[in-house]
C-alpha cells in the first residue's frame, strides 16, 4: 500500500482507533488479574516488579518482535489476518501435498477461536471498565451488569449504519486514551522511580524463581496485556505496514508499558489497590472520568472486533468456507466495511450471554487467553511454511525464526490452559462448533461438486452436437451459471427440454474464486467465444472483493459483450441436497449440510443480480 508524506500520520492516527483498542484496553484488568486471590501470588515488590518485567518482555517480543518485525511482512498481497495467512500458506503446497489439509485444519482452528475472541473481546472491555464503578461506591455494584449489556446492546444496534462516520473520531480519541495512559504512569512513576528497574529480564525470572508452579500459573494472566496484539496482522489491508508500525512504537508500546509501571508503584505504594489499580492511579477524584473515559475506549476496542469479525465472515463465505449470507456494504468509499446481519445479531446473543453468565471480568479473564494462545500458535505455526516454502529462506533460519515464538506462545497456551475448567472452555465451544460448521460445509460443497461432475456434459461437445440441428433462437441474451470446472449448466439442460429455444445471445457465465484478497480491475474479467453466439465470460474474485455480477458485465461490455439489463434473463440452479445412505460424507453431518445448504442466501441476490431478471431452475443433488 502507498502511503504518500501527507496521507501517513492521518492513515497512523486511524490505525490507532481501529487495530490497538484491544491491546490498548489490556491494562483495565491485566494487571488487576495478576493479583488476583484465586492465583494466590503475594503482593510483594519482588513479584510486583517480576510481573511488570514478564508484561514488559513479553510486549518486546511477542508483539515488537513476532508481529510488527517478522508477521507484518507476511502478507497475502497486502492483506493480513488468519484466513489470508492460510491462504498464503496453502499456496505454498500443492493441493496432492500431505501437507494440505492439515494446514487448512490449523487455519480453521484460528480462524474459529477468533470467533471465540471475538466474543470474549466486547464483554470483558466494555464489563472491566463500568467496573470502574464500584471502585467509586459499592452501591453501584448491582447496576455494572445491566449497564454492561446496555452498552453492548446499542453497540450492536448501530451495525448496520456502519462506521464510516465515526471512524475518523476513533483515533482522535484513542490518541487521547493512549495519552491518558502514558500521562498517569508518568505520574505514579515519578512517585516510586524505583519501578524503572522492572526493565530488567531478571526481574521477570526471579518471578518464577520465587513462585514456581503459582509464577506459571499467572502466565496465564500477564497473557491478558497481549490479547489484541492479532489485531495488527488483521488489519494490515486496511492501513499498510508502515502506520501499523508507527503507531505501536510511537504511541502505544510506550503508552502501555509506562501505565504498566505506573500501576506497579501504585500498588507499592498502596497494596489496597489491588482488586483494582488501574482506578486508584490518580485517586479518587478521577473514578468517575475514568469510568467514561474507559468506556468509550472499550466500546472502541468492541467496535474494532466487530469489524473484524464482519471482514472474517466474509472471507470465510468468499472461500467457501461458510454458506452464502447477506452482507451489507455500508460505505460507498471502503469497501472492506461491511455489515453481516446473521453475525451481528448472533453475536450479540452470544455476548449477552458472556456478560450476563460470567458477571465479572474477573470470571471472563479465566475464558479469554485460551482462545487467543491457540490463534497465536496458528499464526506462528502457518508463518513458518510461508517464509520456509514461500520465500525460499534457509530450513534452520526459519526453525530458528517461528521456533522461538513457538516456545513462548506454548508456554502461555499451557498456563492458559490450566484455565479451561474455569471459563476456558466457554471460547473453546464456540470455536469447536465453528470449525465444524466450516468443515462440514467445505465437505459438502466437495462432495455437491464431486458429483456434478460425476454426471456432468463436457460444454464443447454438447454444444456441436446441439447446433447441428439448432433450436429456435429467440431475442435477447440469456446468463447461466456454470460452476468452475463444470459441464453444461443444469438450467440450460432444462430450459432446452421444457421450453425448446435458445436466446440469441448464450453467456455461461463461471465465478472464479482466487486465494487472494484482491482480483485487479484489469484481470478480473476473460471472454472467449465459443461459436454460435455463444459465449463463454469468466470473472475473477479475491476473498475481498465485492461479488458484482452486473458490474463485471458492464466492464465485459468493453471486451465484445454487447447486452442490454431490460433483454437479459439470468438463468440460475437451485440446487436441492438430498442425503442418501453411503454418500459422500459422514451421515451424521448429512442432514446438518443439506439444512445449511436450504438455508443459504440465494444466489442471484448474494451476486446483486436484478430480481425480476432471474429464472430459477430446481434441481436435486445426492450426497
Amino acid at each position: 500500500m502507498d502511503h504518500s508524506k501527507t496521507r501517513l500520520p492521518a492513515i497512523t492516527l486511524a490505525a490507532l482507533g481501529v487495530v490497538y483498542g484491544d491491546i490498548g484496553t489490556s491494562p483495565l484488568y491485566a494487571m488487576k488479574e495478576v493479583f488476583s486471590a484465586k492465583h494466590g501470588i503475594a503482593l510483594n515488590p519482588a513479584n510486583v516488579l517480576g510481573a511488570v518485567s514478564l508484561i514488559i518482555w513479553s510486549l518486546i517480543i511477542i508483539v515488537s518482535l513476532k508481529y510488527v518485525a517478522l508477521i507484518l511482512r507476511a502478507d497475502n498481497r497486502g492483506e493480513g489476518g488468519i484466513m489470508a495467512l492460510m491462504a498464503l500458506a496453502l499456496a505454498s503446497v500443492t493441493k496432492q501435498s500431505r501437507w494440505y489439509f492439515p494446514l487448512m485444519v490449523v487455519g480453521l482452528a484460528g480462524t474459529s477461536l477468533f470467533f471465540g475472541d471475538g466474543v470474549i473481546t466486547p464483554a470483558i472491555t466494555i464489563l472491566s471498565a463500568i467496573e470502574g464503578l464500584e471502585v467509586a461506591t459499592p452501591a453501584l455494584v448491582p447496576y455494572v451488569v445491566p449497564a454492561a449489556c446496555a452498552v453492548v446492546i446499542g453497540l450492536y444496534s448501530v451495525q448496520r449504519r456502519g462506521t464510516a462516520g465515526l471512524g475518523r473520531w476513533f483515533g482522535v480519541f484513542m490518541l487521547a486514551w493512549f495519552g491518558a495512559l502514558a500521562g498517569m504512569g508518568v505520574v505514579n512513576i515519578a512517585a516510586h522511580p524505583g519501578v524503572l528497574a522492572a526493565f530488567d529480564p531478571r526481574y521477570g525470572l526471579a518471578f518464577f524463581v520465587n513462585n514456581q508452579w503459582l509464577g506459571f500459573v499467572a502466565l496465564g494472566a500477564i497473557f491478558l496485556a497481549l490479547t489484541g496484539a492479532e489485531a495488527l496482522y488483521a488489519d494490515l489491508g486496511h492501513f499498510g505496514k508502515k502506520p501499523v508500525r508507527l503507531a505501536w512504537f510511537g504511541a502505544v508500546f510506550p503508552a502501555l508499558v509506562l501505565n504498566y509501571l505506573g500501576q506497579a508503584a501504585v500498588l507499592l505504594n498502596n497494596p489496597a489497590a489491588a482488586d483494582n489499580p488501574f482506578y486508584y492511579q490518580l485517586g479518587q477524584w478521577s473514578i468517575v472520568p475514568l469510568v467514561a473515559l474507559s468506556t468509550i475506549a472499550a466500546v472502541i476496542a468492541a467496535q474494532a472486533t466487530i469489524s473484524a469479525t464482519f471482514s472474517v465472515v466474509q472471507s470465510a463465505i468468499s472461500l467457501s468456507f461458510l454458506p452464502r449470507m447477506k452482507v451489507l456494504y455500508t460505505s460507498d468509499k471502503e469497501i472492506g466495511q461491511v455489515y453481516i446481519p446473521l453475525a451481528n445479531w448472533l453475536q450479540l446473543a452470544i455476548v449477552l450471554l458472556a456478560v450476563t453468565g460470567f458477571g465479572s471480568s474477573d470470571n471472563l479473564a479465566a475464558a479469554y487467553g485460551i482462545a487467543v494462545t491457540i490463534t497465536m500458535l496458528t499464526t506462528t505455526i502457518l508463518t513458518f511454511f510461508v517464509i520456509r516454502y514461500q520465500w525460499r529462506y534457509n530450513l534452520l533460519l526459519c526453525w530458528a525464526a517461528t521456533g522461538f515464538f513457538l516456545a513462548i506462545d506454548t508456554a502461555f497456551f499451557v498456563a492458559n490452559s490450566l484455565k479451561i475448567a474455569h471459563g476456558g472452555w466457554f471460547p473453546l465451544v464456540m470455536g469447536a462448533v465453528m470449525m465444524t460448521v466450516m468443515l462440514v460445509w467445505r465437505t459438502g460443497r466437495k462432495a455437491v461438486f464431486d458429483n456434478l461432475q460425476q454426471h456432468a456434459i463436457p460444454l464443447g461437445a454438447f454444444l456441436e452436437s446441439l447446433f447441428v440441428s439448432p433450436p429456435l433462437r429467440v431475442p435477447g441474451t440469456a446468463v447461466y451459471f456454470r460452476a468452475e470446472g463444470d459441464g453444461v449448466p443444469h438450467a440450460l439442460l432444462h430450459n432446452l427440454l421444457h421450453n425448446k429455444v435458445l436466446h440469441e445471445q448464450t453467456v455461461f457465465l463461471t465465478v472464479m474464486n482466487r486465494d487472494i484478497p484482491t482480483v485487479p480491475r484489469d484481470q478480473r474479467i476473460e471472454l472467449s467465444d465459443l461459436g454460435h453466439q455463444c459465449l463463454q465470460l469468466n470473472i475473477h474474485y479475491g476473498f475481498k472483493d465485492d461479488r458484482d455480477i452486473i458490474g463485471a458485465l458492464e466492464q465485459a461490455g468493453s471486451m465484445g459483450l454487447h447486452w442490454e439489463l431490460m433483454e437479459t434473463s439470468f438463468f440460475i440452479a437451485r440446487q436441492t441436497v438430498i442425503p442418501v445412505a453411503g454418500g459422500r460424507i459422514p451421515a451424521i453431518w448429512e442432514g446438518v449440510f443439506a439444512a445449511m445448504s436450504r438455508n443459504a442466501r440465494d444466489a442471484a441476490e448474494y451476486y446483486k443480480v436484478p430480481a425480476n431478471r432471474v429464472i430459477e431452475l430446481g434441481t436435486q443433488v445426492e450426497i
